[in-house]
């Protein structure tokens, strides 16, 4: 009785004509759940696109050499570098966000919504023909560049408003207490502060990252060697577009859930070094 009481908070508790409406929806979706796999198979299997000769090229050397390690770096390298340029530029506009000067405060907050409501594709791209008509860059190092710059515009902006809601989320007794110590607002900025709100921005910047790292592939459309980009040529070449998709989507889940568990165990590290040093503080009483 407790339970069904406790079920029956949140949302009505279906009645018979109720379950068994719900179970014949279920049924239903499952029946054509089941026939769209079916249906997809059979057009892949009619295409040739399951058999094991489309599987072939991946045991092969050639096939890593010349398509996906390349992919794979350019993938990486993109990534990397979009990532520690944005979290440079996230803090700048995030800490500016929080200066006592209004004009500081105002262009921060202008540059930050601004690169936040453009989609990335399209700073990418603006970003090339930017460079292309300028030859700021080689023209053998303009992809790579454009991709990068729009990468790190879009990502930065987001970093940037996670560590200021990040920031304004500590108490204020820890701004107080820094300033009680003599610390000009700066040094609370990054002694005090910007500390503290790591462990609780990480989950969100690794978030960041993930994507990050994802949208990468974007810079496909403008020539940019990527994972994908080299996935679909090795399949344009040997004909087994479904294999190479399907082994391009298992690098990237690989690459990602690293990451993701990469970051679950720094933010457990932190949180637990957090609780267990004010435990190492104290100190017993000598006995009398």
């Amino acid at each position: 009785m407790t339970t069904t009481r406790e079920a029956t908070v949140l949302y009505d508790a279906p009645g018979p004509r109720g379950r068994v409406r719900n179970r014949l929806i279920a049924v239903a979706f499952g029946v054509v759940l089941l026939a769209a796999v079916a249906y997809a198979v059979w057009v892949l299997d009619d295409k040739q696109q399951l058999t094991s000769e489309k599987w072939k090229p991946f045991t092969q050397a050639d096939m890593w050499t010349t398509y996906l390690l390349p992919g794979l770096w350019g993938t990486l390298k993109s990534a990397v570098l979009s990532i520690v340029f944005a979290l440079l530029l996230g803090a700048v506009l995030g800490i500016g966000r929080l200066s006592d000067h209004r004009p500081v405060r105002w262009l921060a907050g202008i540059v930050t919504e601004f690169f936040r409501s453009i989609p990335v594709l399209i700073l990418i791209i603006f970003a090339y023909y930017l460079f292309a008509q300028y030859a700021i860059f080689p023209s053998s190092q303009l992809a790579f560049a454009a991709t990068v710059t729009g990468l790190t515009l879009y990502n930065g902006s987001v970093i940037a408003e996670i560590l200021r809601s990040g920031i304004k989320s500590l108490p204020r007794g820890q701004t107080e207490a820094s300033q009680a110590l003599g610390m000009r607002k700066s040094q609370s900025m990054l002694l005090v502060l910007l500390p503290q709100s790591v462990a609780a921005m990480l989950p969100a910047l690794v978030s960041q990252m993930v994507i990050a790292l994802k949208d990468s592939a974007l810079g496909y459309l403008i020539g940019y060697i990527e994972i994908v980009r080299s996935g679909i040529q090795s399949a344009t070449y040997f004909g087994n577009y479904l294999p190479a998709l399907m082994v391009v989507a298992v690098i990237m889940i690989i690459i990602n859930f690293t990451l993701s568990t990469v970051a679950t165990r720094l933010e457990r590290r932190i949180r637990e070094g957090r609780t267990a040093a004010p435990r190492a503080a104290v100190v017993e009483a000598p006995p009398e």
